[in-house]
């Protein structure tokens, strides 16, 4: 894939967690196909020593840079993406929960949940993939789950790539996401359909579809629980007035693919 070497490290932790993204990916390599990533995503928190600032340093220490924000208003979330001037090197796309708008509880919950973390583990790159360095319980995830679906992902498999995202333009037999996506169905993966199985249009230049994220075993104070845990993304760029192809984000498209993690 070629990509800088943090994303390998990102990637063998992401396949740990999401065999099919791995399963996906070898498939379409025995079809020779070259797969590259288009973007990968990771969620926090805002708060101090944590939000996407920290995270966005180890890929601004790298060459990336700012490109656009994005606001989530249902589920209460910012985001940013970031761009390398190597357009081969994947987009990285960071959100945090606005916890100043979330139910006293989750951001409660949060804040003692960080009161006695180890923010100096944030300086080094391998914070990207450290996972949750914390206690957790089952019986927290739950009641997270109940307000914040996204609190409770972030609060269970803590910091690491929460979705890999395959380029779809640079494939070659499956570069319309239609016929990619049959594949993917045909061979047992299932897709996300929540506000369609595309989300997106050729007029809003970015087209996205995704797996479900399957539940993996994981390990609480309380006990072993299956939850779901990552998914495989898949998009396809438009040309510009300029005809270049479009960079960016659709917000109405992304708050449809971050139900991915949703329990089904």
């Amino acid at each position: 894939m070629n990509s800088l070497p943090i994303f390998n490290k990102l990637w063998e932790d992401y396949t740990s967690l999401n065999p099919e993204a791995l399963k996906i990916y070898r498939l379409l390599s025995d079809q020779h196909e070259a797969v590259l990533n288009d973007h990968v995503a990771f969620r926090t928190f805002n708060l101090p020593g944590i939000g996407i600032s920290v995270l966005a340093k180890h890929f601004l220490d790298l060459g990336y840079k700012e490109k656009s924000d994005y606001v989530f208003k249902e589920k209460k979330l910012y985001a940013k993406h970031f761009e390398h001037s190597d357009a081969d090197q994947p987009k990285v796309f960071i959100s945090e929960l606005e916890l100043e708008k979330v139910t006293p509880f989750v951001r409660e919950t949060i804040e003692a949940n960080f009161k006695d973390f180890d923010y100096s583990i944030t300086k080094n790159p391998d914070f990207l993939y450290s996972g949750a360095t914390w206690k957790r319980s089952h019986k927290t995830y739950e009641a997270l789950y109940k307000d914040s679906e996204y609190a409770a992902w972030t609060y269970a498999y803590g910091f690491r790539a929460n979705h890999f995202t395959v380029n779809v333009n640079r494939l070659k037999k499956f570069n319309d996401l239609p016929k990619l996506n049959n594949f993917i169905k045909t061979n047992g993966f299932l897709l996300n359909q929540s506000g369609g199985e595309i989300k997106g249009t050729p007029e809003e230049m970015l087209e996205q579809s995704s797996t479900m994220a399957k539940e993996v075993a994981l390990s609480f104070e309380d006990g072993t629980y299956k939850i779901p845990a990552c998914y495989y993304e898949f998009a396809k760029r438009y040309p510009m007035a300029d005809g270049k192809l479009y960079q960016g984000f659709i917000a109405k498209s992304a708050d449809k693919i971050f139900e991915s993690t949703n329990k089904s």
